[in-house]
């Protein structure tokens, strides 16, 4: 497999691609500035080609620079412009001041922001107050500003970053910009793509500055962006003698006394992924009811872990824990499995226990929420949020095997591997269920013989482009089963 994918970087890997640019191609920061300037003020045009007044704020550091030439572009047009410097311009130093001055020379309108200051009723506003350097809560003054802006009820435009926004990990930084859209420069920044930063970012707009492609392999990325198309060969028509025994045995365990929800929806998604055969062994309490409202599953009811030795001995691959408890029979159940050498996908309550045991492996795929993660590390969620590319790596360091962080920008690691970011998805999917669901697809793809990281990676795609097919009814009161027909449906489109 060749997974198409897009380099995602962090300030460091930015800054170093902007030193070889002046270094070895001659784009100096000066032309850096003039082109994103340039490149803002023509997607702003596009984006809003009505507006005749806007407002712009500028910080004292490079990305008021890019205000400053956007201004005096838009100035020229004979758009109304007022610049509010957020701050003190003597700090801004170089090509900013000398993007400044020249605003000042045009005799644009600009103003010095205070708290007490009327905006008008600009047609957009567009903000340049911080860009990628910024890894500190905002001052009171740049907040003060964050309000004003947002009071307005008018587009935003971001440049390079939302201010407040880290760019290197998504954090919010006490207060943020809540963009209508961004323009961001030379490459993907991780925190645009995951945590806060999702929320903050609006539509995202990427400009490379015209830099040149053979730059960017000199320059390792923190992540890559990847796509449902990135895994097309495994999605590829069957053979016309193709039999359910080619489409491998998913083993759903899971499901405690009053739980059988979890699991059927698990095997329910293995099914429309493309299983041959799903069983579910739960507990024998469970095991009529779901049989009768389920007839493509195979349900099994158990009591003691031994009995599971006919089904494992069948199945290509363990989904474990929906549903399944924390009670001793859930630990017995538990450690019983995981002493098996058959791959699992561990979701739920399967990752409550493994927080318990410190157990590692290479054969299995943990698919945390922040919360299940903050147990898997002794920490809390918000401390998972704040840095989630540390976050899953340090899982799949203590724990092994693949790992998918769920979450606004899941991420995907597997060993040797750099981390894979999906930017699909919406919030319709933050409802019951939805665990259930991606855990059985990623089964059912290594029950195909998809290999463990590449069945999370479009495991966790097939289930994001299935969310927002079916957000198109509406993502409030989105169902973890509305996405069923929309799986079969992506696994089919290249039939």
């Amino acid at each position: 497999m060749h997974p198409i994918k897009s380099p995602i970087y962090q300030t460091q890997q930015i800054r170093e691609c902007e030193r070889l640019a002046a270094e070895r191609f001659g784009i100096t920061p000066q032309v850096m500035m003039q082109r994103a300037g340039k490149t803002a003020f023509d997607f702003l045009q596009r984006r809003w080609p009505q507006a005749q007044k806007i407002a712009i704020f500028c910080g004292s550091g490079n990305n008021g620079g890019d205000g400053y030439v956007l201004a005096q572009l838009a100035h020229e047009r004979g758009i109304r412009v007022t610049i509010w410097q957020v701050g003190d311009a003597l700090h801004l130093k170089n090509h900013a001041k000398e993007a400044y001055e020249g605003c000042l020379q045009a005799k644009i309108d600009m103003r010095l922001f205070a708290k007490k200051e009327d905006l008008e009723h600009p047609d957009v506003i567009v903000d340049a107050i911080c860009g990628i350097g910024l890894h500190e809560n905002l001052h009171e003054i740049v907040v003060d500003a964050i309000t004003r802006m947002q009071r307005k009820q008018v587009p935003i435009l971001s440049i390079d970053v939302p201010t407040g926004i880290d760019a290197d990990t998504g954090h919010l930084l006490g207060a943020a910009v809540h963009a209508t859209a961004t323009i961001t420069f030379i490459a993907l920044k991780l925190g645009l793509l995951t945590g806060n930063g999702m929320a903050y970012t609006g539509e995202l707009v990427l400009n490379d500055l015209q830099f040149p492609s053979e730059l960017f392999s000199l320059i390792e990325p923190v992540a890559e962006k990847i796509s449902l198309h990135s895994f097309d060969a495994y999605l590829a028509p069957r053979m016309r003698d193709w039999h359910k025994g080619l489409s491998g045995h998913v083993l759903i365990v899971g499901g405690q006394l009053g739980f059988s929800g979890a699991p059927r929806m698990a095997a329910l998604a293995a099914l429309r992924v493309g299983a041959g055969l799903v069983s579910v062994a739960t507990c024998v309490e469970n095991a009529v009811a779901m049989n009768m409202n389920c007839p493509e599953v195979m349900c099994h009811g158990f009591r003691e872990p031994r009995e599971l030795d006919s089904l494992l001995s069948r199945a290509a691959v363990v989904v474990l824990g929906p549903g399944l408890g924390q009670s001793d029979w859930a630990r017995s159940v538990w450690h019983y499995i995981c002493d098996k050498a058959l791959p699992i996908v561990m979701d739920a309550d399967g990752l409550n226990i493994l927080a318990e045991t410190n157990q590692y492996s290479d054969n299995w795929v943990l698919t945390p929420h922040p919360g299940e993660a903050a147990r898997l590390l002794q920490t809390t969620a918000v401390d998972i949020q704040q840095n989630r590319l540390a976050a899953i790596k340090a899982i799949n360091k203590r724990y092994g095997g693949v790992c998918v962080l769920k979450g606004a920008g899941t991420m995907i690691l597997s060993p040797n591997a750099l981390p894979v970011l999906c930017d699909k998805g919406n919030p319709g999917m933050a409802s019951a269920g939805m665990g259930d669901i991606l855990s059985g697809v990623i089964g059912g793809l290594i029950a195909q013989g998809v290999p463990l990281g590449d069945a999370a990676k479009l495991g966790v795609s097939l289930h994001a482009a299935a969310g927002d097919l079916a957000a198109k009814d509406g993502e409030r009161g989105m169902i973890a089963t509305d996405l069923l027909p929309q799986i079969r449906r992506l696994s089919n489109q290249h039939v």
